[in-house]
């Protein structure tokens, strides 16, 4: 799940990312174009209380992201609350988030 909140100013929107706890067993990163597409960046935190990975950043007003969750260092996972999907040119799609 993708949850956005713009700052009171407008200038920056906190991007939420969440996914179910069970999805990876040891890692999870949201990777994307903002990143380079490196799971060393951004990794996400499982919550073991509420079972549920997540990781906040932010970005600037009317930035489009593709991305995708990169779980236990083998698997690529889509988001299924994202905006829209795009072609990636590996035989499957990226998860887009519009700001």
């Amino acid at each position: 799940m993708v949850s956005k909140k713009t700052s009171p100013k407008g200038k920056s929107v906190r991007v939420t990312f969440s996914v179910p706890g069970d999805v990876a067993d040891e890692s999870l990163a949201v990777v994307g174009d903002f990143n380079d597409w490196d799971p060393r960046q951004h990794s996400m935190k499982l919550d073991k209380k509420n079972g549920v990975w997540t990781k906040s950043i932010s970005f600037k007003p009317g930035t489009r992201l593709e991305f995708r969750y990169f779980a236990d260092g083998t698997s690529w996972l889509n988001d299924e609350a994202a905006d829209e999907y795009v072609p990636n040119g590996f035989l499957s799609d990226n998860s887009v988030v519009e700001l």
